[in-house]
């Protein structure tokens, strides 16, 4: 059965192969369960077996061979962060003659990644792509080299650096004349603990879950992934605003928007700041609507110049 809503070179489109996925982690076996329509499935709001299914995925797919997280960190769904990296390639491509650019050459900025890692060890598998990586919490850092350090290729292509100040997205993190092809980011979606409870809350109920309990980490996580002060609207209106100090320095800025709402304010403010093309991406895995706002401050006419020189 293919998965209609995902990304046509995503390659998790079909339903998993639970027998080859024991294969890379036999432990998964151990919580995969049978579904009402006799197929094999995990229980998604427990963070043990989400995490086994993420680790035998990357070791099937992407040629990992270790890949590990702190259990109160965020266990992000592989299909999905597939996905944003799909997306991001064929918005690349618009600056290539239609071809989707490779190599190391293109460089991809990925604001707050996590213990995790994900976006980079996609990015890097599927396109040869080089990554920075900001993350602004030590232990998170700390688990990120670590992955890094493990796999083969990953040390040339992904760096991570800290970032100091929790209210700067770019500034502390692009260096003077440093170039990106693309910048892309998960922002944090709640403005409080109590909002980040409700959220999960939700999540839960669309999984048949009562109510909240410690089988929920994959929702959780610490405080600085899922709250911001003013939460998902006041973080992307700031990243907006910084995009455009470094609007030479970033070919495309993205970023994950869950809220369909507060699109018109971002469309509004960046027609303000002078941003030369703004796009947005539907995405959908499972139950889950999001989308990705793009946006550049490249004139059409240095674009046609670049893409020459491409």
């Amino acid at each position: 059965m293919i998965k209609s809503r995902l990304h046509a070179r995503n390659k998790h489109i079909a339903r998993y192969d639970f027998n080859e996925l024991y294969e890379f982690c036999p432990e998964l076996k151990d919580h995969v369960t049978e579904n009402i329509h006799g197929g094999e499935t995990i229980d998604f709001a427990n963070p043990e077996a989400v995490k086994l299914l993420n680790k035998a995925l990357l070791m099937r797919h992407y040629a990992i061979t270790f890949w590990d997280i702190p259990e109160d960190n965020l266990v992000p769904p592989i299909p999905g962060r597939a996905d944003y990296i799909h997306h991001a390639a064929d918005l690349l491509s618009s600056f290539y003659f239609g071809k989707v650019p490779t190599g190391p050459e293109i460089r991809v900025l990925d604001t707050g990644c996590g213990a995790n890692c994900i976006y980079p060890i996609i990015g890097q598998r599927e396109y040869g792509w080089s990554f920075v990586a900001s993350e602004i919490d030590d232990k998170s850092i700390a688990s990120a080299n670590e992955i890094i350090a493990n796999n083969d290729g990953l040390k040339e292509a992904i760096e991570i650096r800290k970032q100091e100040n929790d209210r700067d997205i770019f500034s502390g993190i692009i260096e003077r004349g440093e170039k990106f092809q693309m910048s892309i980011c998960n922002p944090p979606f709640h403005s409080s603990a109590e909002e980040a409870k409700k959220g999960t809350q939700r999540k839960l109920n669309n999984l048949g879950r009562k109510r909240v309990g410690e089988v929920t980490k994959n929702f959780s996580g610490k405080s600085n992934e899922l709250i911001y002060e003013g939460g998902e609207k006041k973080f992307i209106q700031n990243m907006l605003h910084q995009s455009f100090k470094y609007r030479n320095s970033v070919d495309w800025f993205t970023t994950l928007v869950s809220k369909e709402a507060y699109l018109k304010s971002f469309y509004d403010l960046l027609e303000r700041l002078g941003a030369t093309q703004v796009r947005t991406i539907p995405m959908g895995t499972g139950n889950k609507v999001s989308r990705v706002l793009a946006w550049t401050f490249i004139e059409k006419q240095a674009v046609k110049k670049k893409i020459m020189k491409a």
